[in-house]
């Protein structure tokens, strides 16, 4: 009697701590933001996809434009629907401080299914009425940083429109260009907490050059100075669930992304047990 108490005490517990035991596999996903193959029409971009095993991707408006007529966005979307693969967010978007442009980005995720957009508004005054279709669509917005001296670079600025704006504005975290604007991508994460919602799998390496200006480098991911061990531990650490969206900026990774993409997925598997999901 006692040992089938303790058996279903036992069961009881395990089955209490089930939604604890997910791995960070299972919750984190690698993507392909699409800026990667930005020599490559909507079709390409699809058989590219397909060849490299990778399902979640987030396009670029030169593959898979908002302001498209209706029927050429569900033609396309019917083209991944068909591939297995999903369109989980676009950008980055080009804002405007006039409500109905803007409101073209929500139908276009509402249409798509995306569940956020990603988006670098040039003036902050934009997000007033940003906010608004927020609340209105149930969208979310995540907010991509470039480097040093644009709207974004100091996360300082990020943290300060967080911190008075509706809980479904967060961040989409380009890894490399934070690395490259002097910030270590593990706190810079940590200290945004549960507002990132996207993260831009990409490195670089600042060196000096004979003038004295800093030349920043697009490399392979892994390879660069982004601090990804701490990033990792950091994701591992929150329970973080999202997409690792390989991207480059390198215009001869561009012109053939395959290697760029395979050493991606590699350096992917080594931290979280998976490729592709």
């Amino acid at each position: 009697m006692q040992s089938s108490r303790f058996l279903l005490a036992l069961l009881t517990c395990l089955l209490a701590a089930l939604p604890a035991l997910h791995s960070a596999e299972e919750r984190v996903k690698l993507g392909l933001q699409t800026w990667t193959c930005n020599r490559m029409t909507f079709d390409q971009v699809v058989e590219f996809a397909v060849k490299h095993g990778i399902k979640h991707l987030q396009f670029f408006s030169g593959q898979f434009d908002p302001a498209a007529p209706k029927e050429e966005t569900l033609r396309k979307k019917a083209i991944l629907d068909a591939h297995g693969l999903i369109c989980y967010t676009f950008g980055v978007s080009k804002t405007s401080l006039d409500p109905a442009q803007n409101r073209q980005l929500f139908e276009f995720a509402k249409l798509i299914g995306a569940k956020f957009i990603v988006v670098e508004p040039r003036d902050l005054a934009e997000w007033d009425n940003l906010e608004a279709l927020v609340k209105e669509y149930d969208i979310k917005l995540a907010i991509h940083n470039h480097g040093k001296g644009t709207v974004y670079g100091d996360p300082a600025t990020v943290q300060a429109i967080l911190a008075k704006r509706d809980q479904r504005i967060g961040v989409c975290l380009d890894v490399g260009w934070v690395t490259a604007a002097g910030f270590d991508a593990a706190k810079v994460f940590r200290d945004y907490g549960d507002r990132v919602f996207d993260l831009h799998f990409k490195d670089k390496k600042v060196e000096p050059a004979a003038d004295g200006k800093d030349v920043i480098l697009d490399v392979p991911v892994g390879t660069g100075a982004a601090n990804y061990a701490g990033l990792f531990a950091e994701i591992k650490r929150s329970g973080w669930s999202g997409v690792l969206a390989i991207e480059t900026d390198n215009r001869s990774f561009q012109n053939d992304p395959n290697q760029l993409v395979e050493e991606g997925k590699k350096f992917f598997s080594a931290h979280f047990g998976a490729t592709a999901r």
